[in-house]
C-alpha cells in the first residue's frame, strides 16, 4: 500500500490527488536522430566482457535537480508537479560497445527526458530503462554524458533513490546464447561502519532546501538542524529522571512503597504456577532469565495464579512485589504473562533489585498490532522472532504479516509450488517466468536477501512463537489489487499445464482474462497487478489458498481466525474485460455496474471466508465500498485514512457500521516514513516528513479531528478537521490501533528494526494506556483547529512531564534491553549548539551516550558543557560502544 506502502508509500496520494484518473502513464520524449554511419561503424556489438566492463567501470551519480515544477511537467497528471534529476554517466574505462541496455528503479514513472545518446522509457511498476539511441558514440576514457528526466510529483529524500541499476545485452551473442547481465557496481547499496546503516554512494547528497527539500513553494517544512534538535530536547531537563520504579506500558493503577524498598532477585525466582500450564508462561520467563533472573529453587516466592474477572479485558492483571515474595494474578494466561512482562520491565540494566510495588493493569485496547510488510522486500525469520520477543515484552498482540503483494509471495502454499517458485524471488527476468522482474532494486541475484519465503515449517515455527507469547498472527496476501505476485505465478501454472495439454488444471486457478484490454495504473504503476473478479477460477484460487493456510495453523496449535484480504486501491482494473462485461451484462450476483466489481469481490471473498469459519479483516478505502447486509456480522476495518485531508470521517461511517475499526493512521503510525524532516532520515513521507517517537506517544486514538490542534499536514501547514457532518455514534469506541512497516524500500532486517525500535515503545504505550491528558471524543461533532483549545494548556504540561519519564525509560532502560537482545535500534542525532564558545548538547533519550570531536581529534564523552574551538562534531554511541548515530557538524561561528 502501501499506503502501506503503501503501505506503500507516499505513491498513494497518486490516487487521490490524481482524482480517480486510472489510465496513468509515462510519456516518453521522442529523440530522432540521423544515424551517423562512420560514427555507427566504430562501435561494436556487446559482449561478455563488455557488458562486465560496463559494470565494473561505469561511474553512475543520481542528483535531484529540483523539485520546482516547470511548463515541461505534464499538465494533467500529478496537478503539474514534477521533479528534476540529472543522472551522469561517467566511463572509467573506455566503451565501444552498441547493443546494450540498462534497467534500474525509479519510484515514480518518469515523464520525459533530454538526452541526445539515450533513451529512457517506464516498462512496469517502478522498473524503467535506457537505451542507446542511434547516436551513441560511445564512451571515451573517463568521459562523461549525462541524462535530464522528469517525473511525476516529487523526490525529496536522497534515500528515494534505488540501487542495483543492471546493465544488459538487447541481443544474444554470436552463438546463441544470452550475455549474462551484470549490477553496476558504483550503483550498489554500501553499510557505514560507523552507523551501520545503508549508504546509497550513487545519490549526490541534497545541498539546496528550497529546490530539493522542499514539496511545492507552500512547504513549511524545516530541514532538522542539530540547534533546532537541541532546543527541542531542553524540555527533558539537564538531570536524569529516576525510572527505576517505571514500566512501559504504563500500568492502570501502580502504588510504588513510599519507602522506596526494593526486592533482590539476584537469586533468581522460584515459581509457583498452580493450575497455570507452564508453557503459557515459558517465554517470558525466559526473557527475565536473560536479564538475569533465573528460576531456583532458593530464589524469591513468586505465586502464579489466574483469577477470572469478566469485567476487565483479556490480558489483565495484578502485580505485586512485596519484601519477601512476588504475586501475580491475571484474568487469563495473558495476563500473568503480561505481569510477568511488568517485573521484567521494573528491571534497570545490570541490576537484580526492583521496586516493591502494586499494580492493577488492564489494557486500553484488545486489539494492539504491528504489520510487518515481508512481500515488497523479505524479512529471515529470524528477524521475525526477535520482533515477537520484543512485541510481548512491551503488551502487543497482533501481528498482521503481510505476505503477498505485487513484488513477491513469501508463503509455501503445497497445493501451488509456483506461487514460491516463481514469486518469491526476483531476478533479471522481464517475462516473469523463472523469477519476478526485477522491481525496486532487486538486482539479478535471486539468493539475494530482498528474496525468499517461509516454507511451511518456517511459518508454523512463527507461529508458535507468537501462540507462545500470546500472539495471534494475522496472515495478509492482498487482493484483487497488489497482486502481481499471485498472477504471475498462476500464468506460469497455465501454461505449464498447457503445453503438457491438461486444460482442467491449465485453467483451474487462472487470475486473468487474456483478452482483457483494460489500461490501467495501480497506485505503484502497475498495469497487470489486479485479479480479475469475473472469473469463477479467481475465487477457486482463494478457496485453494485459504484452505491451506487454515491447515497449516492448525497443524502449529494457532488456529487461522482471522485473515486480512487487503481489498484496497484496484485503479480501474476490468473495464474492458470480456469476461467482467458478460459478468455485468448478465447481472450476476447482483452486478450491474463496472464500479460495483471491487465491492462484490470483497463480499464474495468474506462468504468464503465465513464458510471456512475465519473472519474478515481489509482495508478501509476497499471496505467502505461494500453492502453491509452482505458483509459477515464481524469485520475488522484497517483504517488508514489520512487526518490532515479529513480522514476521521470514513473512520467514523465505518465505526458506525459496528465493526472492529483499528486505526492504522498514516500521519503517525506508519514506520516506514521518516523520524525527523531531513533528506538523509530513511522513509517515504507522503503524510507525514517527521514521524519520531514523541510524536507517537502525543497520539490521542479515541479522538482523531483534535489532533488538528496540535499537528500540522504534510507540508508543516495548518489544517481543520470538522467532525460535524460524521460524528461517531454515542458510544461508538475502536477496536484497537496497529503501527505499520511497510518494506518498499526496506531493503534488510536491520534498517526494518531500525525504523521499528524506538517507535514500538510508543505505539505499545497508546495501544495499552488510555492518557490523562488525552482529549476525550465529543460525540456530538466538533471542528478542531490551531486555534480551538480543547488540547489545552493543561493537558500539555501534563504531556510534557510524562513524555520526560517515557524518554528516559526508553533512554535508560529499554534500549539498554534491546542491545542484549541483539536488536538493531535507531540511534538518535545529538541536538547541539555553541553558546560562547562552550558546546552545548543533549538527547532526546536521556541516559544514551554523547560523543563530541573537535576538528580530527579523539571522540570525547559529553558530560556537560565544555569549552571548544572551531568546528565540532556530535555523535551518539550504543551502550556496547559499537555503533554510532549520524555525526552532525557544528559550526563555531553559529552562536
Amino acid at each position: 500500500m502501501y499506503k502501506h506502502s503503501i503501505s506503500l508509500a507516499f505513491l498513494t496520494i497518486l490516487t487521490i490527488s490524481s482524482c480517480g484518473k486510472t489510465g496513468i502513464k509515462s510519456q516518453e520524449v521522442s529523440n530522432e536522430v540521423k544515424i551517423d554511419d562512420a560514427v555507427t561503424a566504430q562501435l561494436t556489438v556487446v559482449n561478455t566482457d563488455d557488458i562486465s566492463n560496463i559494470a565494473n567501470n561505469l561511474q553512475v551519480k543520481h542528483r535531484v535537480v529540483t523539485n520546482i515544477p516547470s511548463d515541461k511537467c505534464q499538465q494533467d497528471i500529478a496537478d503539474g508537479n514534477c521533479f528534476e534529476v540529472e543522472l551522469t554517466l561517467t566511463a572509467k574505462q573506455a566503451i565501444s560497445a552498441n547493443g546494450w541496455q540498462i534497467n534500474f528503479s525509479q519510484i515514480a514513472p518518469i515523464q520525459s527526458f533530454e538526452s541526445t545518446e539515450f533513451s529512457v522509457k517506464h516498462i512496469n511498476g517502478d522498473l524503467h530503462q535506457i537505451s542507446l539511441s542511434d547516436n551513441f558514440k560511445g564512451f571515451a576514457e573517463n568521459e562523461t554524458k549525462h541524462i535530464l528526466y522528469r517525473a511525476m510529483f516529487w523526490s525529496l529524500s536522497e534515500t528515494d533513490a534505488i540501487p542495483n541499476y543492471t546493465v544488459s545485452a538487447v541481443n544474444r551473442n554470436s552463438a546463441g546464447k544470452a550475455i549474462k547481465p551484470e549490477v553496476i557496481k558504483s550503483t550498489m547499496a554500501g553499510i557505514d561502519s560507523a552507523t551501520g546503516l545503508e549508504t546509497l554512494p550513487f545519490v549526490v547528497p541534497f545541498t539546496d532546501p528550497e529546490k530539493q527539500f522542499k514539496r511545492t513553494a507552500n512547504d513549511k517544512t524545516q530541514w532538522l538542524s542539530s540547534a533546532e534538535l537541541y532546543q527541542r530536547n531542553l524540555k527533558l531537563g539537564d538531570k536524569l529522571v529516576d525510572v527505576s520504579d517505571k514500566v512501559i506500558p504504563t500500568p492502570k493503577q501502580m502504588i510504588v512503597d513510599s519507602h522506596f524498598q526494593t526486592l533482590d532477585l539476584g537469586q533468581g525466582i522460584n515459581v509457583s504456577y498452580n493450575k497455570l500450564a507452564p508453557a503459557k508462561v515459558d517465554a517470558a520467563l525466559k526473557r527475565l532469565a536473560r536479564l538475569g533472573v533465573k528460576q531456583a529453587p532458593s530464589g524469591v516466592s513468586t505465586t502464579l495464579s489466574i483469577v477470572a474477572d469478566s469485567t476487565k479485558l483479556l490480558g489483565s492483571y495484578q502485580l505485586n512485589v512485596s519484601k519477601q515474595a512476588i504475586e501475580i494474578i491475571g484474568v487469563d494466561s495473558a495476563g500473568v504473562f503480561n505481569g510477568l512482562q511488568s517485573l521484567a520491565s521494573l528491571m534497570m540494566p545490570n541490576s537484580l533489585q526492583v521496586a516493591q510495588v502494586r499494580i492493577d493493569d488492564e489494557p486500553h485496547y484488545q486489539f494492539r498490532g504491528l504489520l510487518v510488510d515481508v512481500a515488497r522486500n523479505f524479512h529471515s525469520k529470524a528477524f521475525i522472532l526477535r520482533l515477537l520477543d520484543q512485541m510481548a515484552a512491551y503488551k502487543l498482540n497482533k501481528l498482521h504479516l503481510h505476505l503477498g503483494d505485487d513484488e513477491g509471495w513469501r508463503l509455501e502454499i503445497p497445493s501451488l509450488p509456483e506461487l514460491t517458485q516463481v514469486s518469491a524471488n526476483r531476478c533479471f527476468d522481464l517475462s516473469d517466468q523463472i523469477c519476478l522482474q526485477p522491481q525496486l532494486g532487486a538486482g539479478i541475484e535471486q539468493k539475494s536477501s530482498v528474496n525468499g519465503y517461509y516454507s511451511v515449517a518456517d511459518y508454523q515455527e512463527i507461529l508458535k512463537a507468537a501462540s507462545a507469547r500470546h500472539i495471534q498472527v494475522i496472515p495478509s496476501l492482498d487482493m484483487p489489487g497488489h497482486s502481481r505476485a499471485a498472477i504471475k505465478a498462476m500464468a506460469a501454472r497455465t501454461k505449464k499445464y498447457a503445453i503438457a495439454e491438461n486444460e482442467e488444471k491449465s485453467q483451474q486457478f487462472n487470475l486473468y482474462d487474456p483478452l482483457d484490454t483494460t489500461k490501467y495504473s495501480s497506485v505503484q504503476f502497475y498495469n497487470d497487478n489486479t485479479i480479475n473478479v469475473c472469473l469463477e477460477s479467481s475465487y477457486a484460487f482463494v478457496h485453494e489458498v485459504m484452505t491451506q493456510v487454515k491447515q497449516i495453523h492448525a497443524e502449529a496449535g494457532q488456529p487461522l481466525t482471522r485473515y486480512h484480504i487487503g481489498a484496497d486501491e484496484t485503479a480501474g482494473a476490468w473495464v474492458d474485460s470480456p469476461a467482467c462485461k458478460a459478468f455485468v451484462a448478465n447481472n450476476n450476483y447482483g452486478v450491474n455496474d463496472m464500479s460495483e466489481l471491487g465491492a462484490y469481490f470483497i463480499e464474495r471473498v468474506a462468504s468464503i471466508l465465513s464458510d471456512l469459519d475465519i473472519e474478515t479483516a481489509g482495508w478501509s478505502d476497499g471496505l467502505s465500498h461494500t453492502r453491509k447486509e452482505n458483509m459477515p456480522a464481524i469485520v475488522q476495518s484497517n483504517a488508514w485514512d489520512v487526518l490532515f485531508w479529513g480522514g476521521h470521517e470514513k473512520v467514523h461511517e465505518l465505526t458506525n457500521r459496528d465493526w472492529q475499526v483499528v486505526i492504522s493512521s498514516p500521519d503517525v503510525l506508519y514506520f516506514d516514513f521518516p523520524y525527523e524532516a531531513d533528506p538523509k532520515e530513511h522513509g517515504y513521507y507522503w503524510a507525514s516528513r517527521h514521524t519520531n517517537t514523541e510524536k507517537v506517544f502525543q497520539f490521542m486514538p479515541d479522538n482523531l479531528p483534535v489532533h488538528a490542534e496540535i499537528w500540522l499536514d504534510r507540508e508543516d501547514n495548518p489544517y481543520i478537521a470538522d467532525d460535524r457532518k460524521s460524528p461517531l455514534a454515542k458510544g461508538k469506541t475502536f477496536y484497537g490501533i496497529q503501527g505499520q512497516l511497510w518494506s518498499e524500500n526496506t531493503r534488510s532486517d536491520t534498517m526494518a528494526e531500525y525504523k521499528i525500535f524506538p517507535r514500538l515503545y510508543a505505539l505499545a504505550e497508546r495501544a495499552w494506556h488510555k492518557a490523562n491528558w488525552a482529549v476525550p471524543y465529543n460525540y456530538q461533532g466538533a471542528q478542531y483547529n490551531q486555534n480551538t483549545n480543547e488540547f489545552s494548556k493543561e493537558r500539555q504540561v501534563q504531556r510534557e512531564k510524562q513524555w520526560r519519564t517515557f524518554a528516559n525509560i526508553i533512554g535508560q532502560k529499554s534500549l539498554a534491553k534491546l542491545e542484549e537482545s541483539q536488536v538493531f535500534y535507531r540511534l538518535p542525532n545529538v541536538g547541539a549548539t555553541i553558546v560562547g564558545g562552550e558546546l552545548r548538547a543533549n538527547i532526546a533519550f536521556p541516559g544514551l551516550m554523547i560523543e563530541y570531536q573537535e576538528a580530527s581529534g579523539a571522540w570525547k564523552s559529553y558530560q556537560h558543557p565544555v569549552k571548544v574551538s572551531g568546528n565540532v562534531s556530535v555523535r551518539s554511541r550504543s551502550f556496547d560502544g559499537k555503533r554510532s548515530s549520524k555525526i552532525s557538524v557544528i559550526e563555531h561561528n553559529n552562536q
